[in-house]
């Protein structure tokens, strides 16, 4: 009880303390939210949105999972996008990796996770199509470093796959899609200049046709 009490009392902190610095705060929050932002990010407890990008409640819709990833057929993601893109209108969709990401280490290794081998399948299909590059880095460091890259690169091109983010590109240039990874040891983002609102460049056998 200790643990839930700690959360409680916190719980009381932030109120008390939101409301001395703007007394108004919540009730703007309970009006509605907008937010200009959908992160995809990993469910890892040292990597949440809004405190390392110094945003607000309201400011961020969160989806994330084990290793930030974007399956084409997880109705989970798929309805948290849909709702974020049709509904919320949101303009900049972030995939968002952090470097150490104990998931994709665990999808580069061969040891058994039970149950969750299934979900690295994933990973592991991100290794084996950027193999030879991976296995050319001798330090397992930035081997894993690189497959955090790559992987969000990946998720990236699985977002812009989606039929809806097609549509509303058909209408403009929103929702913007990009691919940042987190670094722990020193708490900035970093950009990998993957970011994309168009399908133009995407095989054609991705491309959905309006007809």
């Amino acid at each position: 009880m200790d643990l839930m009490n700690n959360l409680l009392e916190g719980n009381i902190k932030w109120v008390e303390d939101t409301l001395e610095r703007d007394p108004d705060f919540f009730k703007g929050l309970a009006a509605g939210q907008q937010p200009e932002y959908l992160w995809i990010g990993c469910s890892d407890s040292r990597v949440p949105a809004s405190e390392i990008t110094n945003q607000l409640p309201g400011s961020i819709f969160v989806h994330r999972n084990i290793a930030n990833q974007v399956g084409n057929t997880d109705m989970n993601m798929l309805s948290v996008v849909y709702y974020a893109v049709k509904y919320l209108k949101v303009k900049h969709i972030l995939v968002v990796g952090h470097y150490g990401c104990g998931g994709v280490l665990a999808a580069m290794s061969n040891i058994s996770f039970g149950f969750l081998d299934n979900w690295l399948v994933n990973i592991k299909n991100v290794y084996s199509k950027y193999q030879d590059e991976l296995d050319a880095i001798d330090d397992e460091h930035k081997r894993g470093n690189r497959l955090v890259e790559l992987n969000v690169v990946e998720q990236v091109r699985n977002l812009a796959k989606i039929s809806f983010i097609q549509e509303e590109w058909e209408q403009g240039e929103f929702p913007q899609i990009h691919g940042l990874v987190y670094s722990l040891s020193n708490g900035k983002l970093v950009d990998l200049e993957v970011s994309t609102n168009s399908s133009q460049k995407m095989r054609p056998v991705f491309q959905f046709n309006k007809d």
